[in-house]
């Protein structure tokens, strides 16, 4: 027994010394919650992970700190200095994605989003080109967006005023804009038939043969078929997914506050009627449209935190050197919620986009689509995507809580991206349309 238990303490001991020199072996790193043996930090986000569990994080240990996954440190940005220092001032030294077995061997280095180096410069700027051959910037994408947003409004309208769950049509709508992108193919609400995808494949396959995609003399060219199919996936899954969940709470919002949709309605019908169809560049002539949607994407921002980056070398970043090969993490919600930043962070409040005379203004700190050399692919095609579905439905509906209903639950589900729970709402024709 005195063997035993001999031997039992030595262990102890040993385990002890362990941890201890895994302590100091990573005291360079930022502070953060307290690495325990095996699950790193786990521990300290409990059973249930909050939307502003990170930024809570931030509160306590600081605007830049460490998060252990079991022996894997994570550095944490948080709050807008830090995180433009790290995205702009250093985008050089941040601009390639984490490079891990799971991800080795989930992705394979191909794609935009999660791949590095030459294959990420050819295939982001392939990207970048095709956007604007399919249309992004000019009339015929506009006059797609627009068809999918008349689409949406028949849906609403033949619930008649009835409470009606919007998800599933708002995601058939953004996803049919995609699809035109993508596929060259929108696909009708009712369609069931999958024959129709294969179709659509075949021709967008033949569009990209009209950009020269697929080398097969180049030995340093990425264009391959591999690469193809995984650009149009994120493409499909990225500009979905967001656009959707960015209008599900957009229209929760405007339910709940029926002032501010009465007064981006007044402004809609004052400046640009029922008459003439809207177009992306009527924003201008619409602050507080502008503002209120800006502020939607700040106060709901859809997504848990920034896409994480690699440090390509060592650099110093708040006082703390940050070693070549670690993994960092923007916290973009961080920084639309920066109380230092935002008059008002914790309220929706469309004023903080507006100047003393009503005129939109715009916020350095509004930076739901990150910065630097990663900043989101599809920016453009989102903006002009929530602005054309959102200012052609309040031309058309009032957006009223179903009868008994007292308020809608603003709490959020999270996942890939964060949505609102379910929720009905009617949509009631206005007498105009």
């Amino acid at each position: 027994m005195e063997i035993r238990a001999l031997l039992i303490a030595l262990l102890v001991a040993l385990l002890i010394l362990h941890y201890l020199k895994l302590l100091w072996s990573n005291r360079h790193y930022p502070p953060g919650p307290l690495q325990l043996p095996l699950v790193g930090a786990i521990w300290r986000f409990g059973l249930k992970i909050h939307e502003n569990t990170l930024v809570q994080l931030g509160k306590q240990y600081g605007n830049i700190f460490t998060l252990w996954i079991g022996h894997l440190p994570i550095v944490v940005l948080s709050g807008f200095q830090v995180v433009k220092e790290a995205l702009i001032d250093h985008s050089e030294e941040l601009d390639e994605r984490p490079e891990t077995s799971f991800l080795r061997n989930m992705v394979k280095g191909k794609g935009i989003v999660l791949s590095n180096g030459h294959t990420w410069r050819q295939q982001r700027h392939f990207g970048v080109v095709t956007m604007r051959k399919l249309g992004l910037g000019k009339k015929g994408m506009e006059h797609q967006i627009a068809e999918e947003a008349h689409q949406l409004m028949d849906v609403f309208a033949r619930s008649k005023g009835q409470p009606l769950d919007p998800s599933m049509p708002i995601a058939t709508s953004v996803s049919n804009v995609i699809s035109a992108v993508a596929f060259g193919h929108r696909f009708a609400l009712e369609d069931e038939r999958f024959q129709k995808l294969i179709e659509a494949m075949e021709s967008v396959l033949k569009i990209f043969s009209n950009f020269c995609y697929i080398s097969k003399n180049d030995p340093e060219s990425t264009y391959d078929e591999e690469n193809l199919a995984r650009c149009i996936s994120e493409l499909f899954i990225a500009g979905s997914e967001t656009t959707t969940a960015s209008l599900k709470w957009a229209l929760l919002l405007l339910t709940s506050h029926p002032d501010v949709q009465d007064k981006m309605h007044k402004e809609i019908e004052d400046v640009i009627g029922s008459a003439h169809s809207i177009c992306y560049q009527d924003k201008k002539k619409l602050p507080y449209t502008n503002a209120v949607i800006h502020e939607m994407q700040r106060f709901k921002y859809v997504s848990f935190l920034g896409f994480p980056r690699q440090s390509t070398k060592d650099f110093k970043l708040c006082g703390f050197l940050i070693p070549k090969g670690t993994i960092i993490v923007p916290d973009l919600r961080s920084v639309l919620l920066d109380p230092t930043r935002w008059e008002t962070p914790t309220e929706f409040n469309p004023n903080h986009f507006l100047d003393k005379d009503g005129q939109f203004v715009n916020r350095e700190e509004f930076l739901p689509f990150g910065a630097g050399a990663r900043i989101c692919l599809g920016m453009q095609l989102v903006k002009i995507e929530i602005f054309i579905f959102l200012t052609s439905l309040l031309r058309a509906f009032s957006f009223q809580l179903p009868e008994g209903v007292k308020e809608l639950n603003q709490e959020a589900i999270i996942g890939v991206t964060i949505h609102p729970h379910p929720y009905k709402l009617c949509a009631v024709p206005r007498c105009n349309t």
